[in-house]
């Protein structure tokens, strides 16, 4: 059967933006440090966003001992859900309308780098929660996000999924995974190999229905 059941995402860069929100938050926590000595740019957020969190820290602060690193990679990264929870991140168009309308007959995930509490954020501000039956991050579970997308295809028994993302990162996953990638082409990265590719978020729509002619 080659009828999708389901999708699985990635976040940053996928289905929201939160490098303004980030950007500030490192702004804060560098005013309150004095051994913080490099300005952080947005392309500094986009090169730390989908990294495992200690990855980050290191692209924020590796001229700092690791334990400063994650101490001030931590209050930025709290700063900004709490800045997140009020309000909210920059949702990519049509998501919001696409989730709704795919989740009527697929089941739809996320699964990203982020530490727990991220996504949730995410879900609750932007009023997207029913459509999500499930979620996994790596500050939760210490693992890879290739071993977190299997961890969902497990225990929600999903048969043939596709994971859609915006990196090279996200199409290794997938490929680590055994399913196809879905390439966002208006996201951070840059993908040459690709199952499908979607400059919006909505063209999944029509892929669902073509894969569902085939059949």
């Amino acid at each position: 059967m080659n009828i999708l059941d389901s999708i699985i995402f990635d976040l940053d860069g996928t289905l929201w933006s939160t490098i303004e929100s980030a950007e500030k938050c490192l702004a804060i926590v560098k005013s309150k440090h004095q051994d913080i000595l490099q300005e952080l740019s947005s392309e500094d957020v986009k090169k730390a966003m989908g990294l495992p969190f200690q990855e980050g820290a290191k692209v924020y602060y590796g001229y700092l001992e690791e334990k400063k690193a994650m101490q001030y990679a931590q209050e930025a990264f709290m700063l900004n859900v709490e800045n997140l929870k009020k309000h909210g991140g920059v949702l990519y168009p049509n998501v919001h309308d696409t989730m709704k309308q795919l989740s009527k007959n697929l089941k739809l995930c996320i699964v990203s780098n982020c530490l727990e509490g991220y996504i949730e954020v995410f879900l609750n501000n932007h009023d997207l929660t029913n459509y999500f039956c499930d979620y996994e991050s790596h500050g939760k579970t210490g693992l890879s996000k290739g071993e977190n997308i299997k961890l969902v295809m497990e225990r929600n028994n999903l048969k043939n999924p596709i994971y859609v993302g915006d990196t090279i990162g996200d199409k290794t996953v997938a490929d680590f995974a055994g399913i196809p990638f879905g390439f966002v082409s208006y996201g951070f990265g840059e993908v040459e190999k690709y199952d499908y590719k979607l400059d919006d978020i909505a063209d999944l729509l029509e892929i669902v229905c073509e894969k569902e002619r085939e059949e």
